[in-house]
């Protein structure tokens, strides 16, 4: 069985609704992260991270949105909202910084007539219970870490644009 990432709230290749879209930056969204759910996780799953990353921002290294890291091999989704303050998160799941400087869900939030982007949603199956990395670092940093400990991954994308 392979590790798949699915949601009810973010459809294959279709555009974001509102609601997960950014407040900032002038994107006019709620910025509530959607629900997904998760199933098949390889044999010596010991822990879940999920990443939320934006290849097409004009930085030259794209955005990350969101990082979700140590979610317990237990967890088979997150609900709608888990990424804001006060979310429900499972026990022991840790949010990293991400390129809004914060740690916590951050929608899309393309420039005005940039055109279309992709938000790639990731579900990495880990064979740690825990990634060794600062409470402050990088969503990059927690990348770097997710590729030597991951044994799968799944992917979800959507599009957004303004």
């Amino acid at each position: 069985m392979a590790l798949v990432l699915t949601s009810t709230d973010v459809a294959e290749q279709q555009t974001l609704a509102r609601t997960f879209v950014h407040s900032a930056m002038g994107a006019g969204g709620e910025n509530l992260s959607p629900g997904l759910s998760w199933s098949g996780a390889p044999q010596g799953t010991k822990s879940f991270a999920l990443t939320l990353y934006d290849p097409d921002a004009p930085t030259g290294s794209g955005w990350w949105h969101w990082v979700v890291y140590d979610i317990p091999a237990s967890a088979t989704g997150l609900p709608r909202g888990a990424g804001s303050a006060g979310g429900a998160l499972p026990a022991g799941a840790r949010q990293g910084r991400t390129d809004f400087g914060t740690a916590g869900y951050g929608g899309a939030a393309p420039p005005p007539g940039h055109g279309p982007h992709r938000y790639v949603f990731t579900l990495h199956a880990l064979n740690v219970e825990k990634l060794d990395v600062p409470a402050d670092a990088t969503a990059a940093y927690v990348g770097f870490m997710i590729h030597f400990a991951r044994l799968g991954e799944a992917k979800l994308t959507a599009k957004y644009e303004r």
